[in-house]
């Protein structure tokens, strides 16, 4: 076995106490250990550091940025079998633009931060282009302070999801929010299981959530995260970019 180097050794470490608060926390809901996958949020960070933490097992990663996304993942994919690139799970997470989306459509996985009819749209023409079915995550605004952190409010949640229903290339799979600003994120969070609840009566595979990251994945998981988003706690403090 190959000996680790500084590096992959500082992610392993992290990795492992990321993953135990994972636990703890879904154990203590009365969950399964396993029960909420782990999105390691990649952004500012290198090629390098993907390598390594899917050397260490991970499959899910988060990207923010259009730009930034294709070119790191590319180089990833590039030379990597259908196994290699199928075990691997992308999702962007950041606000998108619908010049943008076509694109992003051709190398993400999971878009989870659809908030716009026409984000929806633009994502689905561009998954057809490419002939691929995109799986897609309703972004919930929780309670309307921040708009430049984008989401749609939960009252616009119910025709959203119907849109994106009636979209032939797109899933949807459920809902994604970020705790607010100054906020609890208990109630925050619980306030998106209730929205959950309501979006999977009108469409019962939509039942995933995203929701917690570094600071408050013990509250998105309480609140029955299915995928939390961490990226400090895992990689360190972000890169001067």
């Amino acid at each position: 076995m190959t000996e680790l180097d500084d590096r992959s050794r500082e992610l392993r470490d992290n990795l492992a106490a990321v993953r135990a608060r994972i636990a703890d926390a879904a154990r203590a809901a009365g969950r399964a250990a396993d029960d909420a996958t782990l999105i390691v949020v990649s952004k500012y960070f290198p090629v390098a550091d993907v390598r390594r933490l899917i050397d260490l097992g991970v499959t899910d990663f988060g990207e923010n940025k259009d730009q930034e996304a294709s070119a790191k993942f590319a180089e990833i994919f590039e030379g990597a079998s259908e196994q290699e690139r199928a075990a691997l799970r992308l999702h962007f997470v950041g606000q998108l633009q619908s010049n943008k989306a076509g694109h992003v459509a051709a190398y993400a996985d999971v878009v989870q931060s659809v908030d716009r009819a026409k984000i929806a749209s633009a994502l689905a023409k561009g998954a057809e282009r490419h002939g691929r079915t995109l799986e897609v995550m309703v972004q919930v605004d929780l309670d309307g302070s921040d708009p430049g952190r984008g989401g749609a409010l939960p009252e616009q949640i119910a025709d959203l999801a119907a849109h994106v229903a009636g979209l032939e290339q797109l899933r949807l799979s459920g809902l994604m929010a970020v705790a607010p600003r100054g906020a609890d994120p208990d109630a925050a969070f619980a306030r998106l299981a209730e929205l959950s609840r309501d979006l999977r009566a009108a469409h019962p595979s939509a039942d995933r959530i995203s929701a917690g990251m570094s600071g408050d994945l013990e509250q998105g998981v309480r609140h029955g995260a299915t995928h939390v988003r961490i990226g400090s706690a895992v990689l360190g403090p972000r890169p001067a970019v």
